[in-house]
């Protein structure tokens, strides 16, 4: 009986370099954008860098995962599956897909995940999913702990949900406000970040209740002190967002993941990383250096008054103290924080705008900005640029290291060298050399040669020596013994990794409903056929196809209502506000209407 669970942490990669750096940091999978079709339309790459970061990858057990997870019209139906083809030839480990179309071509036999794109938050819905072959599925990011735990009793299927990173306000799949807005849809990469933007909130007097508020804007995610309780909840992929981020931000969260994740390891034997090797950081990880908007847990333990960040969507990053003083070229700051010449500080202002200045030049704790800001004493600052920290990044030297054991074995032509590694790969060379007994013993002389694996991707941990007495072998007969094994070990590494394939099952079991409407997403001939096929009597064509006048743009967990006090279930007391509220923005003007029986709050366009 299996007395453990694999527990994977999957790094975002922008291109092939953050691919790589993501597994030298400690990442068990790694997800990147191939050259069309992905979610992330600014983060595309080629399918040989794919394929060279398969290669550079499947030597740790490291899997990669290509986001295929936009909606596909007819007319790229044909070139989708091609270029399927081309990434599992490729190398790749699973697609991650939103459209049900893909199911329906014909695929190689690749493993599927269900992308967050699904809308994936009820059990009934990943049950399905499972049934239909899907061998993981990502989470909804507004899901809380318990409404995890039930889905993971409901189903088998391997459960994936993001750890980090930005959050979009409405449940990824069932946000159309960039396609009505700016003719750019969500569900083809293209998204113009509406959530980004200010708004007015006013009520149904034409009062104005908030005046150019990033309303819609929420603070990042960072789950890294819940970690073993979304492990318990039944979670199994750990995943940092992120595909538009450089290598620095890769680097710095995937190690500081990595890290949390391997002291709860070490508490708890149930759980097991999903990947091999072991890194050596030469940087301290700390994710409050990165971009961050701010941090939320966001829903994970039910619903709380800081999940926004309504007075900037820029990265805000750490707090650093505060003005003690403001003089004609300086700035004295209160605090223990040390600083450093080209640092990037911002605070928020008395109109509440975000303001953000360059160090110039520093003496201890005076500033020389290289332009003064408009600041006054008592201000809280934040650096959202670490000079030296970015330094650090940017010549950071990590290793990821295989353990192996080294056993050198007397015969009568000589002698054996035996390296095996931590997944039991083994190469074994022979040393031909006269016995000569040593004039001292040779241990410490064996082990200083067999341990210098250098640049390779190995660390000697244990060596056994087995002699009938004490020999001498050269230092140069060692040394080549050493790189022969290496090699040999090497390449029986590469020949041995193994992709999971999965052909899909034709399935015809009940989707969860018989009517879809346009937030199926349904955009071509291939996903009406996969729906006809599961009992759907109708279905809607995508919003992108057709639009709707009033569609529901929004479908948000967040709720303005409740974060401007006036929710009657979370709120006591309520405020109370002559609803509907509306949101303005320029010429566009929005409903916001609020479902209370399922505590969410829809977006809805009015014509104006």
């Amino acid at each position: 009986m299996k007395q453990f669970s694999y527990i994977e942490l999957l790094a975002p990669a922008k291109n092939l370099e953050c691919g790589i750096e993501a597994v030298k940091h400690g990442a068990d999978a790694v997800y990147i954008g191939a050259e069309h079709f992905g979610a992330r339309s600014a983060a595309c790459n080629s399918i040989e860098d794919i394929k060279r970061l398969c290669q550079f990858a499947h030597f740790y057990n490291v899997n990669v995962y290509v986001t295929v997870n936009t909606i596909i019209y007819d007319s790229e139906l044909t070139q989708t599956e091609q270029m399927i083809w081309k990434l599992y030839e490729a190398g790749i480990d699973a697609l991650i897909i939103q459209d049900m179309g893909i199911t329906q071509l014909n695929l190689p036999p690749i493993a599927l995940h269900a992308s967050t794109q699904m809308d994936n938050r009820t059990p009934e819905k990943v049950k399905f999913l499972a049934d239909a072959g899907f061998e993981q599925v990502v989470l909804a990011r507004e899901l809380s702990l318990k409404e995890i735990e039930a889905i993971h009793h409901a189903t088998n299927v391997r459960l994936e949900a993001f750890v980090h990173g930005a959050l979009c306000v409405s449940y990824s799949g069932l946000c159309y406000m960039s396609q009505a807005m700016y003719g750019r849809s969500a569900n083809r990469g293209e998204c113009a970040q509406c959530c980004r933007l200010t708004y007015d909130v006013i009520d149904d007097d034409e009062q104005i209740l908030v005046h150019n508020k990033y309303v819609l804007s929420l603070k990042d995610l960072n789950q890294s002190d819940e970690l073993e309780r979304m492990l318990d909840a039944g979670i199994t992929s750990l995943k940092i967002e992120g595909r538009l981020k450089d290598a620095s931000y890769v680097k710095n969260v995937t190690a500081y993941y990595r890290q949390q994740l391997n002291n709860i390891f070490k508490r708890r034997k149930d759980y097991k990383k999903a990947s091999s090797g072991h890194c050596h950081y030469t940087v301290i990880p700390d994710v409050e250096k990165s971009f961050n908007r701010g941090f939320t847990h966001y829903f994970l333990n039910g619903r709380t008054a800081d999940i926004w960040s309504p007075d900037t969507p820029k990265s805000i990053g750490e707090e650093v103290g505060q003005v003690k003083e403001v003089k004609h070229t300086y700035i004295t700051v209160a605090g223990l924080t040390s600083f450093n010449n080209g640092d990037g500080l911002c605070f928020i202002n008395k109109e509440g705008k975000l303001c953000g200045f360059r160090v110039n030049r520093k003496e201890a704790n005076k500033l020389y900005p290289h332009e003064m800001p408009q600041i006054e004493p008592n201000t809280t600052l934040y650096r959202n640029y670490n000079q030296a920290f970015e330094q650090q990044l940017a010549n950071d030297n990590t290793k990821r290291k295989l353990w192996i054991d080294a056993q050198l074995t007397e015969i009568p032509e000589g002698f054996t060298l035996k390296l095996t590694d931590e997944d039991g790969y083994s190469a074994k060379v022979l040393i031909e050399q006269e016995k000569q007994e040593a004039q001292k013993p040779q241990e410490e002389n064996i082990k200083t040669q067999l341990s210098k694996t250098g640049n390779t991707p190995y660390e000697l941990i244990k060596m056994n020596i087995n002699f009938t007495n004490e020999w001498f072998i050269p230092i140069s007969k060692l040394s080549e013994a050493r790189r022969e094994a290496i090699k040999m070990l090497t390449d029986c590494r590469n020949r041995g990794y193994r992709r999971n394939e999965h052909a899909l099952p034709n399935t015809h079991h009940r989707f969860v409903t018989d009517k879809l409407a346009y937030t199926g997403n349904v955009a071509n001939v291939k996903a009406h056929e996969f729906y006809r096929q599961h009992d759907v009597k109708q279905a809607d064509s995508a919003y992108e196809i057709t639009p709707v006048d009033n569609a529901v743009l929004m479908h948000c967990r967040h709720c303005i209502r409740f974060m401007l006090g006036g929710c009657t279930k979370h709120n006591k007391p309520a405020k109370k506000f002559k609803e509907p509220l509306h949101l303005v923005h320029g010429n566009s003007r929005f409903l916001l209407s609020f479902n209370c029986n399922a505590c969410e709050m829809e977006i809805i366009k009015e014509k104006c």
